[in-house]
């Protein structure tokens, strides 16, 4: 009755006295997104298709389009103004402004959050990692510098040059650390920075990001330091770092987390660190050892796929990837990666003669 010609458009004036003659049980906050799209664009019109969207919560381009041309001012000045809040609501509300950078984006997750599915990616990945380093300190008495235990090499999850054929060492390896310092500093920012992460992008997006890391590292040590083995989450960790800091620069203007420039530049002193350790850990170990130390060429992998795949899937909040041609390019050129890795782990072993030190 309200479209007679079915173009799936009405007026926002149409829209708006319909609700309110039949009193529709509407979630407030995507009524006003609604509200906002309809004034965004030239006819002043709702379209039908986009209401559907914004009602079942649908990834789709019409959040983004609300955002971009709404151009009016919120119900609240910003969403620190809500008081009375649970301890939970406020902890999603801590970690809309540690992630997001536009208030409409915050009041739109922190409105439409729910508690389930929970984030239990990585609190998995981090419960399991700490786990089977108990599991070893126990069996080994030894909880420093674990790698330096001839039985510690010898575990089925380590990624070892003498076990390529072995695929899954490509990806297990990082339920293993070198010793206390790395697990600590690992579990740390996955609690701290995944965790709220996988909260606001899912888990499928975040665990994705993490593995392509994990994956990454593991393939890159194998073409560039050929004699090294490799343990622990740093590929994975360093890909959700950097594309959370690269997004916290590219939208500078935006964020809201308290000390940001601070906690910056701690987070870059911190992982170069990590990384000069692991470097000095590599050539120059304290101990004696029977062969060569754990690359540290994961973190450099992983920092790349997060700056380049992360911040392309931290970018699209409430967006398709699918819908992105960048997200495409990206795609293909770490398919492109690992197929070119796959080969090279087949055939470059043996026709460069490289002396691979004998499997513990």
């Amino acid at each position: 009755q309200l479209d007679p010609e079915n173009t799936g458009f009405i007026g926002v004036e149409t829209f708006a006295s319909l609700v309110h003659s039949h009193e529709l049980p509407l979630d407030p906050a995507k009524l006003d997104m609604l509200v906002a799209l309809a004034q965004g664009n030239d006819e002043g019109q709702v379209c039908y298709q986009e209401l559907v969207d914004l009602i079942s919560s649908k990834r789709s381009s019409s959040f983004k389009r609300a955002i971009a041309n709404g151009q009016r001012a919120l119900p609240r000045d910003v969403l620190l103004d809500e008081t009375g809040l649970g301890f939970y609501k406020r902890f999603v509300r801590y970690v809309a402004y540690e992630i997001l950078p536009c208030e409409m984006d915050r009041r739109w997750y922190f409105y439409q959050h729910r508690t389930c599915p929970p984030p239990v990616f990585m609190a998995a990945v981090t419960l399991t990692q700490i786990i089977v380093f108990l599991c070893y300190g126990a069996r080994l008495n030894k909880w420093v510098l674990q790698t330096y235990h001839p039985e510690y090499m010898k575990s089925p999850l380590i990624y070892h040059p003498g076990h390529r054929a072995r695929a899954w060492r490509f990806l297990t390896y990082m339920f293993m650390h070198v010793g206390l310092e790395q697990l600590g500093f690992n579990a740390l920012l996955q609690l701290m920075i995944g965790v709220p992460l996988e909260m606001v992008h899912g888990i499928l997006r975040i665990s994705f990001l993490y593995l392509a890391g994990v994956l990454a590292g593991s393939l890159t040590v194998s073409i560039t330091d050929m004699r090294a083995p490799l343990v622990g989450g740093s590929g994975g960790v360093y890909a959700l770092c950097s594309a959370h800091l690269a997004n916290v620069v590219m939208n500078w203007a935006g964020m809201r987390c308290p000390y940001k420039l601070l906690r910056m530049v701690l987070a870059l002193v911190c992982m170069s660190s990590e990384v000069g350790r692991a470097v000095w850990l590599r050539f120059s170990p304290p101990l004696p050892a029977s062969g060569p130390q754990p690359s540290f060429m994961a973190h450099l992998a992983g920092a790349i796929v997060g700056i380049s795949m992360g911040l392309t899937i931290l970018r699209s909040y409430e967006e398709s990837l699918q819908d992105q041609c960048g997200w495409w390019v990206l795609l293909l050129s770490y398919g492109t990666f690992l197929l070119f890795a796959v080969f090279w782990n087949i055939f470059a072993y043996d026709l460069l003669g490289a002396q691979i030190p004998p499997p513990p």
